[in-house]
């Protein structure tokens, strides 16, 4: 066994300095008073609040294990019933509309000329409209099911669901189509109410991946399928008008659970079905 040229001199009690080794590129920096990795305990924040994993990485699996591939559950409030409770306090319509008289003036506009004195009325009524999401419960549009289906145990496909929600980073438009796919158990539920949640989810603030997500919670938690699919293609104007300005980029997010996600085979099928021939 070879001999430590450092542990013979300490042994012979002398005593030399530390010298610190010199520093690579691309090195790890060392902080006094941190950790380099190996005794951190650092909590991994899921991305939306009400649902921590409170996953710590010494609890990470070995490489040899392979992950569990089921996606994070969100939270059943964000789709189980309205989003805005009548028992807490909002803004009148009249504080509304100053808000909107106050924007005008931001801009550098005049409120008081007579093409924007009803303007901030329109806004507000506008907003009702686009925003009627929060008002209405997801869960009771899939309530009424069927099971007069013969036995029928293969997938349904509602393709091509046209929608517009709004950018909750700049409140600005992005619409496209909803594709969505589930496999019943016995009940089936009306073809037009899928369409319907679509539209409560999308006529909230909204991130497209945030958007794909409850669509596909909503579905597997109220008619329990064996699986569900979605995949949503839209244009955000937040980047086509303004900013980077790309006008005609397309954003896809998708979303398989049960069956969908554990069988490749099933996703194919799906996506092939949604591209269909010509596409």
């Amino acid at each position: 066994m070879e001999t430590c040229p450092v542990a013979s001199v300490l042994r012979m009690g002398l005593r030399r300095p530390a010298v610190k080794p010199p520093r690579l590129p691309g090195d790890t920096p060392v902080f006094a008073g941190r950790s380099n990795g190996e005794d951190m305990d650092a909590l991994i924040k899921s991305l939306r609040p009400g649902k921590p994993s409170d996953v710590k990485p010494s609890e990470v699996k070995s490489p040899d294990v392979a992950p569990e591939t089921r996606p994070a559950e969100l939270d059943p409030a964000e789709f189980l019933a309205a989003a805005v409770r009548a028992d807490l306090p909002r803004p009148s319509r009249a504080e509304a509309e100053h808000a909107v008289h106050t924007l005008l003036s931001y801009i550098g506009e005049n409120p008081g000329r007579e093409g924007l004195l009803d303007t901030p009325r329109r806004v507000v009524e506008a907003f009702d409209e686009l925003y009627q999401g929060y008002h209405q419960c997801p869960a009771e549009v899939l309530d009424r099911t069927f099971g007069e289906t013969a036995g029928y145990d293969d997938f349904v496909l509602i393709r091509d669901i046209e929608f517009t929600s709004q950018c909750e980073h700049h409140m600005m438009p992005f619409y496209g189509r909803a594709h969505i796919a589930y496999t019943p158990v016995e009940r089936v539920v009306g073809l037009s109410k899928l369409a319907r949640l679509t539209d409560i989810f999308a006529r909230r603030l909204q991130t497209q991946e945030h958007l794909t997500a409850q669509i596909a919670a909503a579905i597997d938690e109220v008619l329990k399928p064996r699986g569900v699919a979605v995949l949503i293609e839209a244009e955000h104007t937040c980047m086509s008008v303004r900013g980077v300005a790309k006008h005609g980029a397309m954003t896809f997010t998708s979303r398989f659970t049960g069956m969908f996600r554990d069988n490749p085979a099933e996703q194919q099928r799906f996506l092939s079905l949604v591209r269909g021939p010509n596409r």
